[in-house]
């Protein structure tokens, strides 16, 4: 048997993860199989398991790769972003986080379940990236508030995080759920993605200069 490179291997655990990002589109988690997964990549089904034991380490490592994106658009903001205040701070976290539906829309997922249907090393892999985001955050936050405390950007992230964890069922509502709003007396007022984050952060920054 040739030995199969390095490379080829990384392309073909890719192509997985961007078959699963295409399914995602159009498809809920749960009518997301490895069946359907092995129907739009180059090789069979079965061939999937030399990559990945269970359909949630794909979608971990998807929401890794989503991480991994972010964390950098946000490195190159914390060096080379042009920001004249907090607010303008709040803005462009806002503008960086509002192009990450996909990313949101995984958050909004069950994590327990995801996870523990990985194996430790995918998660740790995971983690990693995870951290990676947090660091980038800290990083924007020493750049363009440096008179931000290490306590104060402590607790600027360990809201900011968990915030991002019920955006999307906020900004993307379907038909269906509006319809149901409605006749159960909810009132509902349509806020993008980029609206709640920037009111979220505008506050959190503010909060922290008073301090």
């Amino acid at each position: 048997m040739p030995k199969v490179s390095e490379e080829f291997l990384l392309a073909r655990r890719e192509e997985i993860i961007d078959a699963c990002a295409k399914l995602y589109e159009t498809m809920s988690f749960k009518e997301i199989t490895l069946k359907e997964i092995g129907k739009v990549t180059s090789f069979n089904r079965t061939s999937i398991y030399n990559y990945f034991d269970t359909k949630e380490e794909i979608f971990l490592a998807l929401m890794q790769r989503e991480y991994e994106e972010w964390a950098a658009e946000l490195r190159d903001l914390a060096k080379n972003g042009k920001i004249e205040n907090r607010r303008g701070l709040a803005e462009a976290l806002a503008k960086s986080l509002s192009k990450r539906e996909r990313l949101l829309k995984l958050l909004s997922m069950n994590h327990y379940d995801m996870e523990e249907n990985s194996r430790l090393e995918n998660l740790v892999e995971f983690k990693k990236a995870y951290g990676s985001s947090i660091k980038a955050v800290e990083a924007c936050l020493i750049k363009h508030c440096p008179d931000m405390g290490e306590k104060a950007r402590e607790e600027f992230l360990y809201i900011y995080f968990p915030f991002m964890y019920g955006i999307y069922p906020y900004a993307v509502v379907s038909e269906k759920q509006r319809e149901a709003m409605e006749e159960a007396g909810v009132g509902f007022r349509y806020h993008s993605i980029y609206e709640l984050t920037v009111n979220c952060l505008s506050k959190l920054l503010l909060d922290a200069s008073e301090e």
